[in-house]
């Protein structure tokens, strides 16, 4: 016993496991455990202050900033409102058609918006107006599921498009930095999407339906809108133009965070922003923005005190990876990159498991790429909420209780794994890639 309370990675392991057992039991509220964290972790000096905070330093943390002040922007002004009337007049008819729509319309943005955090930022007020139109009311179960819609399905099914998602992107530099493997965006699109992006939001919309009902009634104010104030149309524009630099990062090299922070910063300025000193303490979640700073910065520790590397060697001891048995060792990866996920959070897990990829190309026989990238299916479905920040700043939006968000998560990975897992598999052997 003694040499384990000696050993190196105790501290840092006991801080970790104490952490993720408070998120993923809500037993104090999630800002609360990541505030601990940073306390406990500096005075035990688990690890350097660069690397607890670094979360803040990172570009998802001023991504879910950013968004949060745009969203107040474009509820006040009224933006949302006649967004959600377009869209409403047509999408209200039935539940199904609703919930459907908005989980498509989460997915469609994807492919030209590279940030999960932006997306939602700018989905949920223009569904929170649209649901409010139909009749569904915030904290009702219904609202719940809508929510979880847009969270889910702007997380988990942009998993499919290699620059939409923050994993893809921690993956594909792990990749070419490791091995010198660089992905192309048409190849993974038609390698994954079939399976964890049509057949997974299939499922998803059908579990939303099931778990969250709702009734939604055809809109009742039918009067026409009046014509856009000034600030709406400024505020059109500059979104306009946020969206633009968004789809075009590749071109002048200025990150997502960077221009939604610019725009965030616009927004609050005085005479020529939108909203007040006073709207912006009201409306800013800060307790959110805590919560995903302590899961970045608890994904940090883990990977810079060693806890990810010993964890992922003694995994590849104990999973039944053999070349004669190549779906049991499909499963084992996949496996592995859940566990995996437990410890790092989805965006620390491509780091670790991609370097280890090598050994596990050996120890199955499968192309090493294929390795590479049987890991999505596993990171992009979370067991637990905290394991994706941006389900996580979609139920802060929506004021969802973490038990529904755990509710969905529970059931849409039981189904992933129990259905879509051996149609992924099936599908890898289809396309040449086992």
């Amino acid at each position: 016993m003694s040499l384990w309370l000696t050993h190196p990675l105790f501290l840092p392991s006991l801080v970790v496991v104490v952490t993720i057992l408070l998120w993923a039991t809500s037993l104090l509220p999630e800002f609360t455990t990541a505030l601990l964290f940073f306390t406990v972790a500096m005075v035990a000096k688990i690890a350097p202050p660069e690397v607890i905070f670094g979360g803040f330093a990172s570009s998802a943390f001023w991504l879910v900033f950013s968004g949060f002040v745009l969203g107040v922007a474009i509820r006040k002004t009224g933006l949302a409102d006649r967004a959600a009337r377009a869209l409403s007049s047509r999408l209200t008819d039935s539940w199904p058609l609703m919930v459907s729509s908005v989980v498509l319309l989460s997915y469609a943005l994807a492919f030209v918006m590279p940030s999960n955090m932006g997306r939602i930022a700018l989905l949920m007020p223009v569904v929170a107006a649209m649901a409010k139109r139909a009749g569904i009311l915030e904290s009702t179960r219904a609202w719940y599921g809508l929510a979880l819609a847009v969270g889910f399905g702007t997380f988990q099914l942009s998993a499919t498009i290699l620059p939409a998602n923050v994993p893809n992107l921690v993956m594909s530099g792990a990749a070419e930095g490791s091995y010198g493997i660089h992905l192309n965006y048409l190849p993974y699109l038609l390698l994954h999407t079939p399976v964890l992006g049509w057949l997974k939001g299939t499922l998803l919309i059908i579990l939303i339906c099931w778990l969250f009902p709702g009734k939604p009634h055809a809109p009742r104010d039918l009067t026409p809108l009046p014509p856009m104030s000034h600030d709406e149309k400024r505020l059109a524009w500059m979104l306009a133009v946020v969206l633009v630099m968004w789809v075009t990062e590749s071109w002048h090299g200025i990150g997502p965070a960077w221009t939604g922070l610019a725009a965030a910063a616009i927004t609050l300025l005085p005479r020529v922003g939108f909203i007040t000193g006073e709207e912006f303490s009201s409306g800013v979640n800060t307790r959110t923005c805590f919560y995903v700073a302590g899961i970045l910065g608890l994904a940090n520790v883990v990977t810079q005190t060693g806890i990810g590397s010993a964890v992922g060697e003694a995994l590849l001891q104990v999973m039944p990876l053999d070349p004669q048995r190549p779906f049991t060792s499909f499963l084992a990866l996949t496996g592995i990159t859940t566990a995996l996920n437990f410890i790092m959070t989805a965006n620390g897990v491509p780091a670790l498991y991609t370097t280890l990829a090598q050994s596990f190309s050996e120890a199955t026989g499968f192309p090493l790429l294929s390795v590479i990238m049987i890991q999505v299916l596993g990171y992009s479905t979370p067991l637990l909420p905290y394991q994706a920040s941006p389900i996580v700043v979609a139920m802060a939006l929506g004021k969802v209780p973490a038990r529904m968000g755990l509710l969905l998560c529970l059931a849409l990975a039981i189904a992933t794994y129990l259905i879509l897992l051996p149609l992924d598999y099936v599908w890898f052997n289809v396309t040449g890639n086992l």
